[in-house]
């Protein structure tokens, strides 16, 4: 007799929720949606319409979403997906502990590093999984989700990742399994660095990145914490086909060699932004704390300053509260390096 696949609720639909959540289902997976109200409005309405910069194109009906706003309907769920953002980990982590069946797999594929033991407290009974998701997904209105740059979905290495690897696989989204997570996850937030970065230029990824000085406050930022992470004696994974160690370099290049090489190393979509962007532009609080803020935390347990990191915290503190959001790259460099946060 078949085994019955397993249900698969999404607790956080936002724009990653949504377009895992939409592409597993697309393909033949059974999937509840828990979101916000707002988000159960637009795919009322509209469905979900999930696309890739490969040209993928995957869509699920209206009528054919479960998408509910009360955490009690996970209880039927074999398997969680956590996306809410790492702020909400320790709701979330409250609101299943009270609903979920033992045994219940809950994959968090969050931004940040602690989202995974966050939730193991509150999770006991049930098997938690550190994940991570590589890539941006980006709102484009409408129930439109576009994932617009590369990277493959990772978990952590355990058996009930093993039986799942078929159905994203089966949704084009391959899972790479790892023993160390917590590397892949570092190696993740080196990446995220720029998300406050390509957030206070107001600019694409693409466009952000094609500039030099941009590039140059990235490289600052990912060197600070690359040499706290040696001290630390952190293990890092190598995501793209350039080692982590030698990003900042590959970054301060001009702008005719970086293109050349970036075309190998990582894909990115015209359309693509950073999350910080999108939390900015819809008026949420950032995850600037769970990114930047870690290498400002590593930092002082070792005793040593973080400058870089901690000067793009505070320009993201500023604008949530309404401050600039349309830095120049050599004006934001500066800022970076001498500590004016003022002068442009």
């Amino acid at each position: 007799m078949n085994t019955p696949e397993p249900e698969i609720c999404i607790y956080g639909a936002g724009s990653v929720g949504c377009y895992l959540g939409g592409r597993l289902q697309a393909t033949g997976s059974r999937v509840r949606f828990i979101g916000r109200s707002r988000q159960r409005v637009v795919v009322a309405e509209h469905g979900l319409c999930c696309t890739d910069l490969d040209g993928a194109l995957h869509r699920v009906d209206p009528a054919a979403l479960r998408f509910s706003l009360d955490p009690a309907d996970a209880a039927s769920a074999d398997v969680v997906l956590v996306t809410v953002k790492s702020a909400a980990t320790d709701t979330a982590g409250r609101e299943l502990a009270a609903t979920l069946k033992p045994g219940t797999v809950v994959i968090s594929l969050q931004n940040g590093l602690r989202n995974a033991e966050r939730l193991r407290r509150h999770l006991p009974a049930q098997t938690v999984l550190g994940g991570m998701v590589p890539f941006n997904v980006l709102a484009r209105g409408e129930g439109r989700f576009h994932h617009g740059s590369g990277g493959q979905l990772a978990i952590e290495a355990h058996p009930a990742a093993v039986r799942l690897a078929p159905l994203f696989a089966r949704a084009g989204l391959p899972l790479a399994l790892h023993d160390d997570i917590r590397a892949v996850q570092w190696s993740k937030l080196l990446l995220n660095l720029n998300n406050a970065i390509n957030a206070l230029s107001g600019l694409t990824l693409r466009e952000e990145l094609a500039q030099r000085d941009f590039r140059r406050c990235l490289a600052a930022a990912q060197a600070e914490a690359l040499a706290l992470l040696a001290a630390a004696d952190i293990p890092l994974a190598q995501l793209t086909r350039v080692r982590p160690q030698f990003l900042p370099a590959l970054l301060r290049l001009p702008d005719w060699l970086f293109r050349r090489l970036a075309r190998q190393m990582v894909a990115i979509d015209p359309l693509a932004r950073s999350s910080t962007w999108e939390d900015l532009e819809a008026g949420r609080p950032t995850e600037v704390d769970d990114i930047n803020g870690e290498v400002i935390a590593l930092a002082a347990r070792l005793g040593r300053p973080a400058p870089v990191n901690a000067r793009l915290v505070q320009l993201i503190r500023q604008a949530e509260a309404g401050g600039c959001r349309d830095w120049t790259g050599p004006a934001l460099y500066r800022a970076l390096r001498a500590g004016d946060l003022t002068s442009r």
